[in-house]
């Protein structure tokens, strides 16, 4: 019987990414025996369980409130902070619109963004693909994190002082230039090394 695997998180509120009991009691129940549970670095479980159940275990884990997203090479759901500043001052209603334009989306290789409500970085969004850092009533947008191997490495500054309504285009249109430009399994980091900030800082991205 053939295996499929996708993606399931239960999104973020103020404490982080919360796995609520009946959620991880209805993930138990609805996979199956056979299936196979991952705990990612990206705070996303991969469910792996027989393709003929999959579309009506997704549904079922739906009503508990989990979102569902494909598992590969696709943009990942938002790796958030904590929020330990409060919804309002952390910027969790924003957070949540961007994660749900972000998230899904086929790309040359697995994209993670990562999102901190202020300085602090709590979520580590520096070693991430993508980084957005809340600083006061603006955000700072920096590319080409790397958290893995000898050669790992900090994201660079692309741009800062984006206002609020700006924060989603400028994600967006970064992930559509590494969808049209970016070489298959070429990772983000090697990506951007690739093409250079300059290039980026030239187009009509920011």
């Amino acid at each position: 019987m053939a295996m499929q695997k996708f993606a399931v998180t239960p999104g973020f509120e103020v404490g982080g990414t919360l796995l609520r009991p009946e959620q991880l009691a209805a993930i138990g129940a609805v996979i199956g025996e056979d299936a196979k549970v991952e705990m990612t670095t990206f705070k996303q479980l991969y469910v792996e369980m027989k393709e003929e159940r999959i579309e009506e275990a997704q549904e079922a884990l739906k009503k508990v409130g989990l979102q569902i997203h494909p598992a590969g090479f696709y943009t990942k759901s938002l790796i958030s902070c904590n929020f330990c500043r409060g919804a309002e001052d952390a910027g969790l209603d924003i957070a949540r619109k961007l994660d749900e334009a972000i998230a899904g989306h086929e790309a040359p290789s697995p994209l993670k963004v990562g999102y901190a409500g202020c300085a602090l970085g709590t979520s580590e969004p520096l070693l991430k693909d993508i980084a957005v850092v809340k600083m006061r009533d603006k955000y700072d947008i920096y590319v080409g994190g790397e958290s893995k191997g000898l050669k790992a490495a900090l994201a660079q500054l692309l741009t800062a002082n984006v206002e609020e309504d700006r924060l989603i285009p400028v994600v967006t249109s970064l992930i559509s230039d590494f969808q049209q430009n970016g070489k298959k399994k070429e990772k983000y980091s090697r990506y951007i090394n690739r093409i250079s900030l300059d290039h980026l800082r030239a187009s009509s991205i920011i």
